[in-house]
């Protein structure tokens, strides 16, 4: 019996809409295993599946997916061992992310990668961030 746990977010979600941009590409937004959650990365789409056109907003919007993601699987910021950002134009708004990042992640700091990137999976997408968290026993 495996203790891999793939979360599946609830239909109508309100940080999400929905789960077909999982089903569609066929993958899961967090995966649970051995006292970890590894989280997919998460990107500036609003629900709506709109791309705002602010660096600050898509960084704001990812952070909240992020939260979203850590609350479902009972977690929070402080939880996180591990965040990798992707940046497209990281001369253009890593201190802005840097700014949001803050708002989100307060104390106990995970490591952290920051990887700057020609593009991401839609043209307009600026940032994507994907993490690690671990599970407290």
């Amino acid at each position: 019996m495996s203790n891999i746990q793939r979360l599946r977010l609830p239909e109508n979600d309100p940080t999400f809409g929905s789960n077909k941009i999982f089903d569609l590409f066929k993958y899961s937004p967090a995966v649970r295993a051995n006292g970890l959650v590894f989280i997919a990365g998460q990107v500036g789409i609003r629900p709506d599946g709109t791309i705002p056109e602010t660096a600050e907003e898509q960084i704001r919007v990812a952070f909240n997916r992020l939260q979203a993601i850590l609350e479902h699987e009972g977690l929070g910021f402080e939880n996180l061992v591990e965040l990798v950002s992707y940046h497209v134009r990281i001369d253009e708004q890593l201190t802005t992310f840097r700014e949001v990042k803050d708002e989100f992640i307060k104390s106990d700091f995970p490591a952290w990668t920051i990887l700057g990137v020609n593009s991401l999976a839609r043209d307009t997408l600026l940032i994507e961030i994907k993490a690690i968290a671990a599970i407290e026993k």
